[in-house]
């Protein structure tokens, strides 16, 4: 149930009377939706986790060039 009153300022405000059960009730949603976001938090941090390491494994399967000096490709003609 509410009820618009003037506050002390002489403005209209919206008071909301509730009951110790309706407090209780959204107590208890509030504390859920607090676990379920850190849930959904903590599965991120995992699937970013996953992702990083897979993407570490794909770095390290790239073949490394061939050093500089060597006899395969290490003379760029620039003037053709």
């Amino acid at each position: 149930m509410s009820s618009i009153v003037i506050g002390p300022l002489g403005v209209a405000v919206r008071r909301i009377d509730m009951d110790a059960s309706a407090i209780a009730a959204m107590a208890s949603n509030n504390a859920l939706a607090q676990v379920q976001q850190e849930a959904s938090v903590e599965v991120l941090r995992k699937a970013l986790d996953l992702q990083g390491q897979s993407a570490m494994q794909l770095l390290q399967a790239i073949p490394r060039p061939p050093a500089v000096g060597s006899t395969a490709g290490g003379v760029v003609d620039t003037w053709a």
